[in-house]
């Protein structure tokens, strides 16, 4: 199949805005508990009321400070509530949102500030204001610093006072849904980041498309639904499931971390659903299978794993046989139950994007009872384009386009894509958005993938990361890179042989799942020191061999590199959204690639 279209469902009127939900609600449901945050290490509730009255009172601060409508703000902070607060003030005064990563450098910083003519940021520590600081006489549009966490915030809370209501109401609704809501710096594997313009619409119609087609289980289909936001808020993704969930009257937490203490949040919060990048999803099960080694459970986990696997598959089907229904149960009460509690326990589905979960993720999390609907978009498209639903997921597939999308293939596998959802186009940037385009109105996505006969996507590599060897065959490195990361001792993994006689790749190793391989491989010494161990070269090309299957002889990995550290956001070798930056760790690496082709 070529094209698939799926129906529209939602309708945006032209002067609808992001605010409209959230200001009703306060109005008709003022007890409502519309977020949940942290104080002193506890959560406690927020009703939509006491929301509603934060975001007026700094919206009118901004009013105060001289922000007018279409000014652009900045916010560099970590996930937290009053990154949803101010994001919310922002709108309210017809201003434009600039999200800027926390982990950003002074120089990305300077060139985000600078393009987008920021008058104001918003920032969270000291830290981050120095950076800020430091590049500033660089920023001549800039005239005002604020900072979360320093006394002097709270004034500028109140320094709006004067500002009427009527003035309020009169600049939000002057707000229409085809004005700018964000400008979001497309983070970029090359290049310097373009700033993506998305509208009220944009979001409107996606998060109700959303709302009304493939969540409407998940978030309308149970009481009291709820969700623990952890992705960074100036990601795309984040941001969208920050609009959805205001949309839907749902309950939105914020945590300001993706690292090993966000499990634990989970049991403690107990959201209704997820949404996450497929490497949370890897964290918990490699956690849960690293216990159970150290508890000497760990072919009692495996035989559970390959159950549940099995389960899943066999769902697919629509049989399962009875052998495979009775050991599913026993492992249920054995295994699968701590597993679910470890997620919270109130949740039976979540949906991941940002790169690809992988098939046997996907079927051990369903196998266990807990479904994740893998989706895909892009920064250009609102976060999601198409996705999987409760009711008909195609584990392996990204899903059909969301309602009032369409989804072609073009000649040479490009994935066009068409909808409400698409950016206006690139700020400051003519060429680029031109060229975005076909002539027909299609996004040109850089992605290469396939439709297949029910309209299911799937995608099989970037259109500008295919590999052409000396032989001249195209190989798509995304196949093998993401098996090769499924296993549990691998952090990340890098495919080269662009002009080169054969296919390798550089491979990291996971910290946390090192101590535990040492430990169980009776070995002493630090990763460096043991990237050439027999045994550990030996479990990494068990997951090659494993990579390889999917693969053509030709397009097969013949050798690889064990590096002795891994791939980071803070070393400029990963984007915010965790790609690898593959000009960047082929230059870093380039000894390393060097002694895989000597000889």
């Amino acid at each position: 199949m070529r094209e698939y279209s799926s129906p529209a469902k939602a309708e945006i009127s032209d002067d609808a805005r992001l605010t409209d939900t959230l200001y009703a609600r306060a109005a008709s449901e003022p007890n409502a508990v519309a977020a949940r945050r942290q104080e002193s290490g506890q959560w406690r509730d927020v009703t939509a009321a006491e929301l509603h009255g934060d975001i007026t009172a700094y919206a009118k601060a901004l009013i105060n400070a001289g922000i007018g409508h279409g000014d652009r703000v900045a916010l560099l902070s970590r996930t937290r509530y009053e990154w949803t607060v101010v994001d919310y003030a922002i709108w309210s005064v017809g201003a434009v949102t600039v999200p800027v990563y926390e982990t950003s450098s002074a120089e990305q910083i300077e060139w985000i500030l600078s393009d987008s003519g920021a008058k104001a940021v918003f920032v969270e520590t000291d830290a981050h204001a120095e950076r800020i600081t430091s590049v500033r006489a660089r920023t001549p549009e800039l005239k005002e610093i604020w900072r979360f966490d320093d006394p002097e915030f709270a004034e500028l809370r109140g320094s709006g006072a004067d500002v009427s209501d009527e003035d309020l109401e009169k600049r939000r609704t002057a707000t229409r849904a085809d004005d700018l809501a964000t400008l979001i710096y497309t983070s970029g594997t090359t290049g310097r980041p373009k700033g993506c313009q998305l509208s009220h619409r944009n979001f409107l119609f996606i998060a109700h498309s959303a709302l009304d087609g493939p969540a409407r289980q998940v978030l309308r289909g149970r009481e009291n639904p709820s969700t623990l936001l952890f992705l960074p808020l100036a990601h795309v993704f984040a941001r969208f499931v920050q609009v959805m969930v205001i949309e839907a009257k749902a309950t939105l937490g914020h945590f300001p971390s993706t690292g090993p203490e966000l499990i634990e949040q989970f049991s403690v919060f107990k959201p209704t659903f997820l949404l996450a990048v497929p490497r949370v999803f890897e964290k918990v099960y490699t956690k849960a299978e690293q216990k159970a080694t150290a508890d000497g459970k760990g072919k009692i986990f495996a035989a559970a794993a390959d159950t549940a696997i099995a389960y899943s598959k066999a769902l697919a089907t629509g049989r399962v046989p009875l052998t495979l229904k009775l050991k599913h149960a026993l492992f249920a009460k054995l295994v699968y139950g701590k597993l679910l509690a470890a997620l919270g326990g109130n949740a039976d589905y979540a949906v991941s994007g940002g790169s690809a979960l992988g098939a046997r993720l996907g079927h051990f999390f369903r196998g266990i009872g807990f479904t994740i609907i893998e989706g895909y978009g892009l920064t250009e498209t609102t976060a999601p384009t198409s996705v999987n639903s409760p009711e008909f997921n195609k584990i392996g597939t990204v899903g059909q386009p969301m309602p009032g999308t369409t989804i072609r293939i073009a000649e040479d596998g490009e994935v066009l894509l068409k909808g409400d959802h698409i950016m206006v186009g690139y700020w400051n940037n003519e060429k680029a958005s031109k060229e975005a385009f076909t002539e027909d109105g299609f996004y040109r996505s850089g992605d290469l993938g396939s439709l297949d006969d029910d309209g299911f996507l799937s995608i099989t590599g970037r259109k500008k990361e295919i590999i052409v060897t000396a032989g001249g065959k195209n190989v798509a490195p995304a196949v093998l890179e993401d098996r090769i990361r499924a296993h549990a001792l691998v952090s990340q993994c890098m495919v080269v042989g662009d002009n080169r006689k054969f296919i390798a790749a550089l491979v990291t190793i996971d910290p946390e799942s090192f101590e535990q391989w040492k430990e169980a491989n009776k070995k002493t010494g630090s990763l460096p020191e043991l990237t050439e161990d027999p045994d550990l070269v030996a479990t990494i090309q068990g997951a090659v061999d494993h990579a390889n299957e999917a693969v053509s002889k030709a397009e097969a990995i013949k050798k690889f590199k064990i590096l002795p550290s891994d791939f980071t956001e803070e070393s400029g070798q990963m984007t915010a959204s965790l790609k690898v930056k593959r000009h960047v760790v082929s230059k870093e690496w380039n000894k390393e690639i060097e002694e895989i082709y000597a000889g």
